[in-house]
């Protein structure tokens, strides 16, 4: 059964569509930050940097797993403002019974009491005994929301309603709730979303699961602490600036076209990596038409004998969150181009190449430098 609603490096490069809604809803691509009128609240509250130290203090206790099984000694459970509120009725309703000498009053007041307790030990068993396991997150560029999956696993015979999970502390909007059900001895999945706040390989936020079920008398909760690492690119520069021209090769082979000549020595077949517009495609129809596929393309020495560098001092901006933000808008223009380029950072270089594999290992270094 799936609910969604969205060091774990995966070798994808991109990031998957996001499934269909099934019993749970996604939240937005990213929580609201707080408002000028919420970070005065906080100052005028005296108890409001108290509670922000306990938080912090209570996260730095819980240990870092990509798996938690749900226990008596992770999960925690309080009564609701609904249950305070319907412990204050069962005294007011216990008072009168006692002073009118009521025997419907006195039936009234314990089925009602009864009827909390037991609620109370279904609400923590709902929560207790369930397996939490996160799904590696892909790369992500810095801007755009996050999603990553967690699956929940019931062993219980019985089905579990009612289960949410969110990102704790995800501004002052209050947390996305995810919500779902968990069939019995199955398992559901949930899809949550965060927006990274710099480039470069981060942990995941900290998540929270609850269930308030079945009469919403108390709340069942615990905190959780993800292991995995993701890595979030650097946001590209918009709009592309044109990509810096292409210099002639070491050996100096370059120097033997005429420059400018603009002319073509032929054609021959398409090679990975060749631009698109060395392609002749008028015989790339022909050939799409005839089945056969076969591309061809212009060969052209002026531009096998040049090879395309991007590097950090061609970026002329003077932040330097800039010029890596215009270097990784070159790296993705060029590989849309189907262009051979190499990449030129203070702490090396990558040689030139084309292709999927090679623009991930750019965008990493980026991410990274």
């Amino acid at each position: 059964m799936d609910s969604v609603a969205s060091p774990l490096l995966p070798p994808t490069d991109t990031a998957p569509l996001l499934p269909p809604a099934d019993k749970a809803h996604l939240p937005p691509p990213a929580a609201r930050a707080p408002t000028p009128g919420h970070r005065a609240l906080d100052r005028l509250d005296p108890l409001a940097s108290v509670r922000r130290r306990f938080q912090r203090w209570w996260q730095e206790r819980l240990p870092f797993c990509d798996s938690l099984l749900l226990t008596q000694r992770n999960v925690y459970i309080l009564p609701t403002g609904a249950g305070w509120m319907l412990a204050l009725t069962l005294l007011v309703l216990l008072i009168a019974s006692i002073n009118f000498q009521l025997n419907l009053g006195y039936l009234l007041t314990f089925l009602l009491a009864g009827s909390a307790v037991v609620g109370m030990h279904v609400c923590h068993a709902n929560l207790r005994g369930i397996t939490l396991q996160l799904q590696a997150p892909e790369p992500h560029f810095l801007g755009s929301s996050m999603a990553f999956k967690v699956q929940l696993s019931s062993a219980r015979r019985s089905p579990r309603h009612g289960i949410a999970l969110a990102v704790h502390g995800a501004g002052g909007a209050g947390p996305q709730w995810v919500w779902t059900d968990v069939p019995a001895q199955g398992q559901a999945r949930v899809q949550l979303a965060f927006k990274p706040a710099r480039r470069g390989l981060q942990r995941l936020p900290t998540l929270t699961a609850e269930t308030r079920f079945p009469l919403g008398s108390f709340r069942v909760w615990t905190y959780w602490r993800p292991a995995a690492q993701v890595l979030v690119y650097p946001a590209p520069e918009v709009p592309a600036p044109p990509l810096p021209p292409s210099a002639p090769l070491a050996d100096g082979s370059g120097s033997a076209v005429a420059q400018g000549s603009g002319e073509f020595d032929g054609v021959r077949a398409y090679r990975r990596g060749d631009p698109l517009k060395l392609v002749v495609w008028k015989k790339a129809a022909k050939s799409l038409a005839s089945g056969s596929g076969d591309l061809l393309s212009r060969d052209a020495p002026q531009i096998r004998r040049h090879e395309l560098w991007l590097d950090l001092a061609q970026a002329a901006l003077p932040d330097p969150e800039a010029r890596i933000a215009r270097l990784t808008a070159w790296v993705l223009q060029a590989d849309r181009m189907g262009l051979n380029y190499g990449l030129r950072l203070p702490g090396g270089q990558i040689a030139p190449g084309a292709g999927a594999a090679h623009r991930r290992r750019c965008l990493e270094a980026l991410a990274l430098c």
